[in-house]
């Protein structure tokens, strides 16, 4: 099972939104990370076929996917940032809807939706309508349709956002289950969420991949970047807005302890300390890089 990006680019007018991208995805979960703008979102709809390269190709076991068509839809999972819904459908309702649209047995659809639903926490909420949902609610259905056909390449952008932190473990914990033997890319502002469940982290800049490796490799490339100084309350609020700080937190002494991610040492007494992937995300990402 691969899946292959070859110089994959997608331009809109005079602007490249994805510059060259390529990449070999095998079973395991891919992390994407990068700012607004950096053109992940418009990556994910490529790799499900929603928006097709202006140049390269993308390939599914060395088959274009574009000329797939049914056939690749069949075998991907995909949760966009904003899902749509029927708001006056029940969550079995839409999720028996979604089975049938993804060509799921129907004698084994109803039994398969309220497995799903139980495992994203949504078992005694099958006959709700999805109106009367919160938004993180929306997500943990949006999740289980994903999932639905059992997809060899699952594709979720933003799948935590709305979700509190016992759902984004519950979610990460299912993630982490069901990529055994899949291809499971996500992108997500939450760079936690990508430093526990992937086995490899994607980092992308102004439509180009500028970084690939496991999460202890890429956040080594910060190794001795990252500083911890004690500082008045006057100047660490100087240095959070003057420095790419990642962390100030105020002691009772009135002092504080200020996280840096820089080059150079802020302070002559600053220590340097272990880099974490935030840290690597501010560094690649803060203001004038």
């Amino acid at each position: 099972m691969e899946l292959s990006l070859e110089n994959v680019t997608r331009r809109f007018g005079q602007k490249d939104a994805v510059a060259g991208v390529s990449a070999v995805l095998k079973p395991g979960v891919y992390g994407l990370l990068g700012a607004n703008g950096a053109g992940k979102t418009t990556l994910m709809r490529m790799v499900c076929d929603v928006l097709r390269p202006t140049s390269g190709r993308i390939a599914y076991n060395g088959v274009d996917v574009a000329s797939m068509g049914e056939e690749y839809r069949a075998l991907l999972g995909y949760l966009p940032q904003d899902f749509g819904y029927y708001p006056d459908f029940t969550a079995m309702d839409f999720m028996l809807y979604m089975a049938a649209l993804k060509g799921v047995p129907r004698r084994k659809a109803r039994s398969l939706c309220a497995d799903l639903l139980d495992e994203v926490g949504l078992a005694d909420h099958a006959k709700a309508k999805i109106r009367t949902f919160s938004g993180g609610m929306k997500q943990r259905l949006g999740i289980a349709q994903a999932v639905l056909n059992n997809p060899e390449v699952l594709v979720l952008d933003e799948p935590t956002a709305g979700l509190d932190p016992k759902e984004r473990v519950r979610f990460r914990n299912l993630i982490a289950g069901f990529s055994q033997d899949k291809i499971v890319l996500l992108s997500t502002h939450i760079v936690s969420d990508v430093e526990y469940i992937a086995d490899e982290v994607l980092l992308m800049k102004s439509g180009a991949l500028i970084m690939r490796g496991a999460p202890e490799s890429v956040v080594a490339s910060v190794a001795g970047k990252v500083w911890e100084c004690r500082a008045s309350a006057q100047k660490a609020a100087r240095m959070a807005e003057e420095l790419c700080a990642s962390n100030v937190h105020y002691a009772s002494d009135g002092a504080a302890v200020v996280r840096v991610v820089s080059d150079e040492a802020p302070t002559e007494e600053a220590r340097s300390v272990e880099p974490t992937l935030e840290d690597l995300y501010l560094y690649t990402f803060k203001e004038g890089r």
